[in-house]
């Protein structure tokens, strides 16, 4: 891996995090940005330091906060090595659900080898999706919803699509089309949706390009496939105006 990684570990037990500490530091790549034993110190070193992951034990003793309610806060890819992990599994879906970040666990005790094993499979993860690009788009009952480029199939202003006044309808690969608030498709590369993705193939239509699967010549339409409100996958055609068709055929061959 090409990346360095800065590390944040919280353990509240000194030899334990001695140990931890000495694991993470024979991996390379790997730079160690902040080691603490308690959450009040932790978030001190915060303040002059900016980890890409979190290394936590979920039980801190007596402290304040426990592993996952600092996970919670941070919001950044975390690694639990815990006794009690089966206690926090519901926690962990929760979080790793709601925050769309990458979560891992290790349950002791645990030998050397075994956690170098998991965490660099862990760091594998991290370093994958940390690639994948996001744009926040604001829907019709949520704010900022953070969305995976990827799985937007494409959007429209054609009402018998779904579209209303003047808000915006997207389609997506893998769940039902949302209406877009005040979005317009001249400010699309404003918002992160590239016009080299994102083809105009009608004024009505910007669709990544990804998606196309067929060119219908004889009826001027492209083919892209969608997640409709039943859940299922279907095809959707699209019409393609006569100035981009030359465009699609070139892309389609």
């Amino acid at each position: 891996m090409k990346r360095t990684f800065k590390i944040a570990l919280l353990e509240d037990n000194n030899r334990l995090l001695e140990r931890l500490s000495g694991y993470i530091l024979k991996l390379q790549n790997i730079e160690l940005v902040v080691k603490s034993r308690n959450s009040d110190d932790f978030f001190e070193q915060l303040k002059t330091s900016s980890p890409d992951i979190l290394v936590t034990d979920l039980d801190l003793g007596n402290d304040s906060m426990t592993g996952m309610e600092v996970a919670q806060e941070l919001k950044i890819p975390v690694f639990f090595a815990s006794v009690n992990t089966a206690e926090y599994v519901e926690n962990m879906e929760y979080l790793k659900r709601d925050t769309e970040i990458c979560i891992d666990h290790i349950t002791k005790p645990f030998t050397e080898e075994q956690f170098e094993k998991s965490f660099i499979r862990f760091l594998k993860e991290v370093e994958f999706f940390s690639n994948l690009q996001y744009v926040y788009l604001d829907f019709n009952k949520t704010k900022r919803n953070k969305i995976l480029i990827d799985d937007i199939v494409f959007l429209s202003s054609d009402k018998q699509l779904g579209s209303e006044s003047n808000n915006k309808q997207i389609h997506f690969i893998n769940k039902s089309s949302e209406v877009l608030i005040d979005f317009s498709f001249s400010k699309m590369e404003e918002k992160g949706l590239l016009s080299s993705q994102f083809l105009t193939i009608h004024k009505s239509f910007r669709v990544n390009k990804n998606y196309i699967t067929r060119y219908h010549s004889k009826t001027q339409e492209i083919e892209v496939k969608v997640f409709d409100k039943q859940q299922n996958i279907k095809d959707v055609k699209l019409a393609v105006s006569e100035k981009y068709q030359n465009g699609i055929k070139k892309l389609i061959s």
